[in-house]
Order: C-alpha cells, then sequence, then structure tokens
C-alpha cells in the first residue's frame, strides 16, 4: 500500500509543527525539525506515516534540547556568559510575548512527561487513536489524560501567575 505523501504533508506538517514548538520554543526551528522529519519519512516510508511523524519528531526534539543545552553552556564559557541583544520593533511587546512564552513554558515544565506529551499531542491535531498508539495509552484513557492534563496545565499557570505576581 502506498501513501499519498503530499495529502499526509498538508494534513500533518501544520500539527507537527505545533507540535515541535512545544518542545523546542522556536518556531523556524520547529518547521526545520519537521522538514527533516518528512525527509526521513519518505527514505523509511513507514506503514503508520502519522505516528512515526510524530514519534521521530519527539527524538528529534529530545536530541535538540540536548544539543542546545551543551551549545549555550558552551557559548557561555567562550563570550563569559555575555549575550547579544537582538533588536525589534516594539521591545514592550516582544518583552510581554517572551513573558507570556516563558509562563506557558513553566507551566508545561511543571507537568508530569506524559501530561505535556498528550496535551502536545493533541495541540499537534493527533486524534485519540493516534495520541494512544504514540503514548502507549489506551484510547479510552487518552480522553481521562487529556481533561486531567488541561486542569493541571490551567493550575500549573495559576501557579506560575500567582510567583509572578508575588515577585512583581
Amino acid at each position: 500500500m502506498s501513501n499519498d505523501w503530499a495529502e499526509i504533508y498538508r494534513s500533518t506538517f501544520p500539527g507537527l509543527v505545533r507540535f515541535l514548538q512545544g518542545k523546542v520554543w522556536d518556531v523556524e526551528r520547529a518547521r526545520e525539525l519537521a522538514q527533516e522529519v518528512f525527509v526521513r519519512a519518505l527514505r523509511e516510508q513507514p506503514r503508520r506515516p502519522r505516528a512515526w511523524l510524530f514519534q521521530v519528531a519527539a527524538n528529534l526534539a529530545r536530541d535538540e534540547a540536548r544539543t542546545a543545552l551543551r551549545r549555550r553552556d558552551h557559548l557561555a564559557v567562550i563570550e563569559g556568559g555575555l549575550s547579544e541583544v537582538d533588536p525589534r520593533p516594539d521591545p514592550l511587546e516582544v518583552a510581554a510575548e517572551a513573558q507570556r512564552r516563558r509562563r506557558v513554558r513553566d507551566a508545561l515544565d511543571r507537568l508530569g512527561e506524559r501530561d505535556r506529551e498528550v496535551l502536545l499531542l493533541w495541540d499537534a491535531g493527533l486524534d485519540y487513536g493516534e495520541i494512544a498508539d504514540r503514548t502507549g495509552l489506551s484510547a479510552g484513557a487518552v480522553g481521562t489524560t487529556l481533561a486531567r492534563a488541561r486542569k493541571r496545565l490551567v493550575a500549573a499557570y495559576g501557579i506560575e501567575e500567582n510567583d509572578h505576581a508575588a515577585d512583581g
């Protein structure tokens, strides 16, 4: 059985990018990694493409995170901890967006790995069956896990908001 890769790309690429962005926090890098996933898929021709794509994406994101940490540590040593300023058109908007992203990232980091994974897969557009395949949960448990993960995310975001208010 041959897969319609053009259709798989059209229907999966945006969700794959969202999933990866939730992992690497950089939309351009997420797009690059998603393209790499599809290059690998075309070479491998997996039988269950969507599940395979998200599994490979998760592995690439994990590798990316390790590489980014090593690179950051290396640059800190080389540059003596100094960082360059990235000029933006409206610094207040950029700062507010960066703060919001940090708060969301911190809230996601407060969740367990399974909750974070289920939320990111759902946000990426996978259905319950695909999430079940990817996570090892039963299809019936995905809905319950997703509902609980959402509640935990809202609570974690609220904790982050309260911590931010106390600091400010």
